[in-house]
């Protein structure tokens, strides 16, 4: 069973989706206050959490910053309004995925099972790869620069892996989605350019992600 916590104050919702994800192979903890939320996530281990934006005590945007801060689950947000802009800003907070309410059970377990997938794939090629001082390990999915401990998000961690694996290729957006999936259609362009700016963010001050110009982006560097 993989252990899933939710952040919604419908309580009926955690109903719900308990007993529907248990048929999914899926253990839902579920809490109504962000506070409440935050220190179950503290005192046990999830796999991903799911966080609706509009929460009593502080917003969803807020909760993802607290949760970013110490941890890197993957988080899939709730948006009751479905507006872009409430997309774009979560996944500039570090969400992985966003899903506009209201919504099918079936495409959350999906887009959950998606995301596990990624999380869980084993390795079956080189773990260790050196780009510089730049250390990916593909099996602990852990990557260091400049002999310190990066934090990445899962997207942000699958991005860096493309890369790193194809120094000099030129990969476009749609290729880029292609790769990582899970990112709506809505905003597929913008999804992109947020996580590329994101994830160079975290390799500063080395720059090693190169933007051309109506084609895409290109890692520079070499593997050692």
């Amino acid at each position: 069973m993989h252990s899933i916590l939710l952040i919604d104050d419908d309580e009926r919702l955690g109903e719900l989706l308990g007993r529907y994800f248990s048929n999914y192979e899926l253990e839902l903890a579920s809490a109504v206050r962000p506070s409440d939320g935050l220190r179950l996530l503290s005192e046990q281990q999830f796999e991903l959490v799911i966080l609706d934006i509009m929460l009593p005590e502080m917003d969803g945007f807020e909760v993802c910053r607290e949760i970013r801060k110490a941890s890197e689950v993957p988080i899939i947000m709730l948006t009751a309004r479905g507006e872009v802009m409430d997309r774009i800003v979560g996944l500039e907070l570090g969400a992985d995925d966003y899903l506009p309410k209201p919504f099918e059970p079936r495409e959350l377990v999906a887009r959950i099972h998606s995301i596990l997938k990624r999380s869980h794939q084993p390795q079956t090629i080189q773990h260790l790869i050196t780009v510089e001082t730049l250390s990916l390990d593909t099996f602990k999915r852990s990557v260091q620069l400049d002999g310190q401990q990066l934090e990445l998000s899962s997207s942000e961690y699958l991005l860096l892996e493309l890369f790193v694996r194809h120094p000099g290729k030129i990969f476009d957006r749609d290729e880029i989605l292609k790769q990582l999936k899970g990112i709506d259609a809505d905003i597929y362009s913008r999804a992109v350019d947020i996580l590329v700016s994101r994830l160079r963010q975290k390799l500063k001050p080395h720059d090693m992600i190169q933007t051309i110009r109506g084609q895409g982006y290109r890692f520079i560097g070499s593997h050692s």
